[in-house]
């Protein structure tokens, strides 16, 4: 498994997650809108992805986590590190050989039993997103969250590259690819900001375990359940999960567990 290089992408820039925009950003101290946490995932995975193929689409796990931020046209390398077969680390370092980013990614023969799709309510149009807060959060956690449908197709689906031809071809949208983890891991971080409105927030770890790779036209259900949150250093934390179900099916394509910070310190 090669290093790989790419140049990033900022896959958010129109949010509603202002940390992805420059302005904002910057009255946080960064030096412009933040690359999503979910596109620097994609990105650790590239390379594992391009090796592994449908194995790793169908059986893979991850650890993603987020250290630094990384901006929108800033070059970048992903550096492979093979434990044994099935097994890798890899790591993003910067255009200034600082490592921002790392996973830790695994091919499971023997998985677990799958999530069971609940049958959580789905949104619905006058429904009124709640500001996040330690108060709104026990809540969910009590009451339960609303579920999002999200759909991998049509026109312009969402790539972690400018150019599709650079992503993997078994993720290219056009040659009727599969989802990628920036779509993936959004649908959770959008199930999250769906359910309590945060602005800014900042994605920081995502565990990620595949079951069945999602196809082209595929409309997903989402599910989330609230599992912490706390105060820490002045930011306010929020770990939640978050299970993606093929709507026809009802079978489990992802579980993911999202830690993010909901309330950042100024």
């Amino acid at each position: 498994m090669n290093n790989w290089q790419a140049t990033a992408l900022n896959t958010a820039p129109d949010s509603e997650n202002q940390i992805h925009s420059d302005e904002l950003a910057k009255e946080y101290g960064f030096k412009g809108g933040l690359v999503p946490g979910v596109t620097v995932s994609a990105y650790l995975l590239h390379p594992v992805i391009e090796s592994s193929g449908m194995a790793w689409l169908e059986k893979g796990y991850a650890n993603c986590k987020i250290t630094s931020p990384l901006y929108d046209g800033e070059n970048f390398e992903v550096i492979s590190e093979i434990l044994k077969e099935g097994h890798t680390n890899t790591f993003l370092k910067n255009q200034d050989g600082k490592i921002t980013a790392n996973a830790e990614s695994k091919i499971l023969e023997n998985l677990s039993s799958k999530p069971k799709y609940r049958g959580d309510p789905l949104i619905q149009e006058y429904f009124k997103t709640p500001v996040a807060s330690f108060a709104e959060w026990k809540k969910l956690k009590k009451e339960g969250c609303k579920a999002f449908k999200f759909h991998w197709g049509g026109d312009n689906p969402l790539i972690y590259l400018s150019d599709e031809k650079k992503i993997p071809l078994i993720l290219q949208p056009k040659k009727s690819g599969h989802a990628n983890l920036s779509f993936l891991l959004g649908c959770a971080n959008w199930i999250l900001a769906g359910n309590a409105f945060m602005n800014p927030w900042v994605h920081l770890e995502t565990k990620s375990q595949n079951y069945k790779a999602v196809s082209f036209e595929t409309t997903l259900i989402a599910e989330m359940s609230v599992m912490d949150f706390y105060e820490k250093k002045g930011h306010e934390f929020i770990e939640v999960e978050v299970n993606l179900f093929e709507e026809k099916s009802k079978q489990c394509c992802m579980s993911i567990n999202q830690l993010a910070i909901f309330k950042l310190r100024k």
